[in-house]
């Protein structure tokens, strides 16, 4: 119930306040479910304290200490609160109710249903240029604001629910190889195809380079994992890929490796100088600051320059500087290489734990063309800890069988059978 609330709460744009703290539905969840769920993690019900649980706390921890360093104590206690409350809690809540592979369907069973809902409501606002289902929830109460943006193609960049297009890109997007994998492995191929299209024309309607890009490459590791799945070194072959493609664009390219990137998968030349600006300017306000950052100011850039940070790898760094930056990717990076490299999972669970790792692939990739806030920064952190149970599964189905019912069935009825 908890997870199910919290995830259709993403979905519905209100905003409220009480007092100087606005409020929006996902985070009244998150708060009526931040104490439970830590003592849940505490006692050992949401499985084996993890690295990237600890990463996150101490990501909260160091941020707080700059916020201090940069602004006081007074001026820090509102904005530190609501940070653990967004990073900690949304990770914590998928770590204690995720549990198994009944769960983590079910989860993206309702993740795809929300996407599916927008769908038409996109079309009508790409076509009509009107946010139809912003201004139906604006009715009731205020909502965000609606984005002033370029049209491409003819059409209106669809926002929906959220605060900007490329952030419904990113949501909508996030689930395209859970839904293809997971969802759909129970599926007729048509289906299966279906859905993943719903997905699809939802996230394309946002026409944002980034969200195209990740889902772009979750298809594409979606098939490498297909056509090679014979082969059990076909990760270790793209690796090596990878690994060399990143030493010819080194060598062969006047740009750095991540300017390669933005320039080349970017809709028109002006986003993408504008985010090599941010990168290069980003990156030597970390230097200025390296210890604490700017908190809240001001970073180093030109005058001329707009104050957004469309980076969501290099914001942490700016904001709470090198150790908030190395703390947060580490937290991501260290869930996702656990879960990928996680033995002893049975065949169904194995191709879940596959899709899930993929999924995570395309959001490390968008991440550094967008920045995730609000509605879109807690469902990542959700994401995060909703793989987790991998792990525990993993160990559970390599330690010793003694105790085990004759039937060899597990005593979970949600949990995938145990090998024999």
């Amino acid at each position: 119930m908890p997870v199910s609330l919290f995830l259709v709460a993403l979905f519905i744009p209100w905003i409220f306040k009480v007092g100087s703290l606005a409020l929006s539905p996902y985070r009244l969840v998150l708060v009526a479910t931040f104490i439970p769920c830590l003592l849940a993690w505490l006692s050992g019900k949401a499985g084996r304290i993890r690295a990237a649980d600890i990463l996150l706390f101490l990501y909260c921890a160091w941020a707080t200490v700059s916020l201090i360093a940069n602004h006081g104590v007074g001026a820090s206690f509102q904005t530190a609160g609501i940070l653990l409350i967004e990073t900690v809690g949304p990770y914590l809540m998928a770590r204690c109710y995720i549990r198994n592979v009944g769960t983590f369907r079910e989860m993206i069973r309702l993740l795809f249903l929300m996407v599916a809902i927008l769908l038409p409501f996109a079309i009508l606002e790409a076509i009509a240029n009107r946010d139809v289902i912003m201004d139906l929830f604006s009715t009731v109460l205020p909502t965000h604001v609606i984005a002033i943006t370029e049209p491409r193609w003819g059409l209106r960049r669809v926002q929906t629910v959220f605060e900007h297009p490329i952030l419904h890109g990113v949501v909508c997007g996030s689930i395209l190889a859970l839904v293809f994998a997971v969802l759909g492995d129970r599926k007729s191929t048509s289906k299966k195809w279906l859905m993943t299209g719903v997905v699809a024309v939802t996230t394309f309607l946002c026409f944002s380079s980034g969200p195209l890009t990740a889902i772009a490459a979750q298809g594409m590791l979606l098939c490498w994992n297909w056509f090679l799945r014979d082969n059990k070194n076909r990760w270790k072959l793209l690796w090596a890929m990878v690994f060399a493609a990143y030493v010819f664009v080194s060598m062969a390219s006047n740009q750095t490796v991540p300017e390669f990137f933005i320039t080349h998968f970017a809709f028109d030349q002006l986003s993408a100088g504008y985010r090599v600006l941010i990168w290069n300017f980003g990156t030597e306000s970390v230097m200025n600051h390296p210890i604490f950052g700017v908190g809240l100011g001001e970073w180093d850039r030109p005058s001329w320059m707009p104050p957004s940070i469309d980076m969501f790898w290099l914001i942490h760094a700016v904001y709470y500087g090198l150790p908030g930056g190395i703390l947060m990717m580490a937290a991501f990076l260290s869930n996702a290489f656990s879960v990928g490299y996680a033995k002893g999972l049975d065949e169904e669970t194995g191709r879940y734990k596959t899709a899930y790792v993929i999924a995570l692939t395309g959001l490390f990739m968008v991440g550094w063309t967008v920045h995730f806030w609000n509605t879109t920064y807690v469902l990542v952190m959700f994401l995060m800890g909703a793989g987790t149970f991998f792990l525990d599964t993993a160990t559970e189905q390599d330690a010793p069988r003694s105790g085990r019912r004759a039937s060899g069935q597990a005593s979970d009825p949600g949990r995938a059978r145990r090998r024999t």
